[in-house]
């Protein structure tokens, strides 16, 4: 398919779209796993957290390396060898017999888990500003569906075939038909293809990756609030990741079935969650360059309030419970897609990835201490409830104070970067 045929853009985001679903619940599904691996291998809930540690703190080192080399070849060739690892890295922890051998090839899973900036740097190249923020939620949207899934797979669909290992043989096996699907399927895009004030140009300006731009991204005080927001934000969502199956079975009481009748509806709102933070963001952005941050502003702050509302609901009151998860569901996610597209409205396309690996490489420093604190919070006070509620408030309530920073530093940083792709299309 010709990159220049309309909806070609479309099949590549239906392309990500599946990339990341997949990747999103081989990642996930261990989360659900974690009665059956944990009784297997014998182990407590601090090394349990240090299983889903070990994959994270991977990730974080080589974010920096990925960002760079997306930014430097080919994005589609990269993402094609990242979703290989993927698959192969799987099988071999499917294969671990042992405690140690799980824990390592586990965190040989983290290679590629640093693959997202390319993708959304691809894609910011199909896409301009003023559609970013929706097409990135659409994406985001493989994350809780990717938890849903792995939900579906680890409580009802692994007793069924063989346990846990024959889940991982299926998962891993996808990532290599991806793979395949990327490398022949996929093209690149020239950088800074989808700026606006580059849209009517016959030929497309090659921009290639500069230290110099690379050392601009650290002077846009904007993107310093990104990068503290991030290293709190990603508490929670791992938190909730890796403990949260484990709470409803300990503490709330709930067999399999019950966790998916409930987390089922949750997850499919926190899902949607992903494209009206989005939508919203462009909407707002049309009007005021602080549309996004307003948005995620309001996100962190109402599912910070809704997490503790339901989690000390009392026990007997389950609809209760329900209705203020999903409520959490809601704002929870509206954070997300406005983040990344406000990472691509202040730097230049040529280092947007490594911009973007910067930013989860900070986030990935604090989220990679999450399920090893948390695991070590419940065991010193055999109290899941509030392991989980201190993390998931106190990260919510910092990113909230950032992202009140945020508000007085994005127009500089946005209209500088809109006067720079202008003086580049006039050729100055």
């Amino acid at each position: 398919m010709s990159v220049k045929r309309p909806g070609y853009r479309w099949f590549v985001v239906v392309v990500f779209f599946f990339f990341m679903l997949l990747h999103q619940t081989d990642k996930l599904l261990i989360g659900s796993l974690q009665t059956q691996i944990s009784d297997e291998f014998e182990i407590n809930d601090f090394r349990w957290g240090l299983i889903n540690s070990g994959a994270l703190a991977v990730a974080t080192v080589l974010y920096p390396l990925w960002g760079y080399l997306y930014d430097r070849f080919a994005r589609a060739k990269l993402l094609a060898l990242a979703s290989l690892i993927w698959g192969v890295t799987t099988w071999f922890n499917a294969i671990a017999r042992t405690y140690t051998g799980f824990l390592i090839t586990r965190a040989s899973t983290g290679i590629d888990d640093s693959s997202y900036p390319g993708i959304f740097s691809l894609i910011g190249d199909y896409f301009g500003p003023n559609l970013r923020g929706k097409v990135y939620g659409i994406l985001q949207l493989t994350q809780p569906l990717g938890f849903l899934a792995g939900l579906i797979l680890g409580q009802i669909v692994a007793p069924l075939i063989g346990g846990w290992r024959s889940i991982f043989y299926i998962t891993g096996s996808l990532g290599l038909v991806i793979a395949l699907l990327v490398y022949f399927g996929v093209k690149d895009m020239p950088r800074g293809k989808a700026e606006p004030e580059f849209e009517n140009m016959p030929e497309m300006q090659s921009f290639k990756f500069s230290w110099v731009e690379a050392r601009q991204i650290f002077k846009k005080k904007t993107m310093w609030f990104i990068f503290l927001q991030g290293f709190a934000g990603v508490f929670p969502w791992n938190v909730i990741t890796f403990f949260f199956f484990g709470y409803l079975e300990t503490e709330r009481h709930y067999d399999g079935g019950q966790i998916v009748g409930t987390m089922a509806p949750v997850i499919l709102i926190l899902a949607a969650g992903f494209f009206v933070g989005g939508y919203f963001g462009d909407l707002l952005y049309k009007y005021t360059k602080k549309g996004r941050i307003i948005v995620a502003t309001i996100g962190v702050l109402l599912g910070a309030l809704f997490i503790y509302l339901a989690m000390t609901t009392p026990l007997d009151k389950p609809n209760q419970f329900f209705i203020l998860m999903c409520l959490t569901a809601v704002f929870m996610p509206l954070s997300a897609p406005n983040v990344i597209a406000t990472v691509y409205d202040v730097t230049v396309p040529e280092v947007r990835s490594t911009a973007q690996a910067v930013s989860y490489f900070i986030e990935n420093s604090g989220a990679v201490a999450a399920p090893a604190l948390t695991g070590a919070i419940i065991v010193a006070t055999q109290d899941k409830t509030f392991s989980i509620l201190v993390i998931c408030i106190v990260a919510w309530i910092i990113c909230f104070i950032l992202y009140l920073g945020a508000l007085f530093t994005i127009d500089k940083d946005a209209n500088d970067l809109r006067e720079q792709m202008l003086l580049r299309a006039s050729g100055k």
